[in-house]
């Protein structure tokens, strides 16, 4: 499954952005699909999770009320909402999927297949 996500740029805080992720060749619908984020020199964060049918979501404490993740399987596409940035949102942001389609994990072991990233900077 070949992920690719868009969406990503310079903005401000306070502003907002919508990522979007697919994948060419292949439906996402079976699957479970997550936001992951790296700044530099920090570890890969787990940002949102959502199940196959977008019943289940799970978001990061970090961006809980601010970043909403959903699906559109019907257009293949999973978005991640993200609003009242912040700087300390700057990073890499990639997004995943997970064969088991039925939870909306944090582990990012358990994702098979990633994107490259887009990256979203947030000035102050």
């Amino acid at each position: 499954v070949r992920l690719v996500e868009s969406g990503g740029g310079l903005v401000q805080a306070g502003d907002s952005l919508r990522l979007s992720c697919t994948a060419s060749e292949r439906t996402l619908s079976r699957y479970a699909m997550g936001w992951f984020r790296q700044a530099p020199g920090k570890e890969r964060e787990f940002v949102a999770a959502v199940n196959w049918n977008g019943i289940i979501t799970y978001h990061a404490d970090s961006v809980k009320g601010r970043f909403t993740i959903s699906r559109d399987n019907a257009k293949n596409m999973v978005y991640l909402q993200m609003n009242r940035l912040k700087p300390e949102d700057t990073a890499v942001y990639r997004c995943a999927a997970d064969e088991d389609g039925t939870t909306a994990t944090m582990k990012v072991w358990l994702y098979e297949y990633w994107g490259q990233g887009t990256q979203v900077t947030v000035s102050s």
